[in-house]
């Protein structure tokens, strides 16, 4: 598939049903080595007092990570599961858009390690993430 066909079956056939819909959450741009995908800060992602949600920013960067994961794996042969994802919020945002970008540390053959940058509309870094995935073979039923 060529870039927007594929962009347009994550955002049309996959994120819908998810909790990447429940949070409005489209990728916006893949590449030979990274993922992009942008989500809005409204306060379905607020916490109480007003501003984003660490738990939003972390379910934007394993969405975005997983969705790159699984962008580089035969996902014919192969399943993604995440075993960890690790955050440090840097900045707080109470309205806009907040975009991660996905870039591949470490790609093996059993893990992945991605780094995860979420910046706001002025490019400030928001949180910056760290997720580890690992790719297990299917059985054959």
């Amino acid at each position: 598939m060529d870039k927007q066909t594929t962009i347009d079956y994550l955002n049309n056939r996959m994120l819908p049903n998810t909790l990447m819909e429940t949070l409005s959450i489209k990728v916006t741009d893949i590449g030979d080595n990274f993922v992009v995908a942008k989500m809005p800060v409204i306060p379905a992602v607020h916490q109480p007092d007003g501003i984003l949600h660490g738990g939003a920013s972390v379910a934007l960067a394993e969405s975005v990570g997983s969705i790159a994961t699984h962008l580089f794996v035969d996902t014919d042969k192969f399943f993604v599961r995440g075993l960890e994802i690790s955050a440090n919020h840097l900045k707080s945002i109470k309205e806009g858009f907040v975009t991660a970008t996905a870039k591949p540390i470490h790609q093996g053959r059993t893990t992945q390690l991605w780094e995860i940058k979420i910046t706001d509309d002025a490019n400030n870094l928001i949180s910056l993430c760290k997720l580890t995935a690992i790719i297990l073979p299917k059985k054959n039923s």
